[in-house]
């Protein structure tokens, strides 16, 4: 079996999608702007600096999920899909997912982001497998606000992985080749883990430990 790995964010789409989707919640008044986009962009911040507290912001980012409930939440998300994600998606990004399918590659997009937000965004790429922050949900399916097992976030990504391999009865040992793509030094651990790390469209801490290792660096969107 060879694995190919992607990161989301700012990887095979040049946006966070978390991020814009709380934004698009402002713009449907589903959150006050000022205090919304204050908090929202605080915590963008500290994921860039590799500090954030995963469980505190997935309660955060789900606040108007759970407000709103499933229903409306289901109908906004597909207009967000069509303004906003649509539009983001690069040919470029397709292929290069389209490579690793026609190769016979098992593609699985690992993102820190909760599945709410992408599920529909994997779909559109054409993947099936996705592995993302997976949310604990009451008796009528509502995002409660935690998250439920380990967070698909740094180390817990090749966690994450280890389990997707045991579930199908395998093992890292039993991977032939394994690469991932990926834009964030939040992602080092399981860059490390794969046998070809692709730093993608990288942030600067993550560019810096490339150039040192001699890793490939991969600039999708210039």
């Amino acid at each position: 079996m060879n694995l190919a790995l992607f990161d989301l964010d700012h990887t095979l789409i040049p946006m966070d999608s978390d991020y814009e989707w709380g934004q698009f919640t402002v713009a449907i008044g589903w959150r006050d702007a000022e205090a919304f986009g204050r908090d929202n962009q605080a915590f963008y911040e500290r994921y860039k600096a590799g500090t954030l507290d995963i469980a505190e912001y997935t309660r955060f980012a789900t606040a108007a999920i759970r407000e709103q409930g499933m229903e409306k939440s289901i109908a906004a998300h597909a207009r967000y899909m069509s303004d906003v994600v649509q539009k983001c998606i690069k040919k470029q990004a397709m292929e290069l997912v389209e490579k690793h399918r026609q190769a016979g590659d098992a593609v699985i997009i690992v993102t820190a982001t909760n599945e709410f937000v992408t599920r529909p965004i994997a779909q559109a790429f054409g993947v099936d497998e996705l592995i993302a922050i997976e949310l604990e949900r009451d008796a009528t399916g509502l995002p409660t606000g935690e998250i439920r097992g380990t967070p698909s976030f740094r180390e817990g990504k090749v966690a994450r992985v280890e389990q997707w391999l045991a579930d199908r009865g395998a093992t890292w040992a039993s991977v032939a080749q394994s690469t991932f793509y990926s834009d964030s030094i939040n992602d080092l651990p399981l860059l490390e883990h794969v046998t070809h790390p692709v730093a993608t469209n990288p942030d600067e801490r993550l560019r810096a430990v490339a150039a040192q290792r001699n890793w490939p660096t991969l600039n999708l969107f210039s």
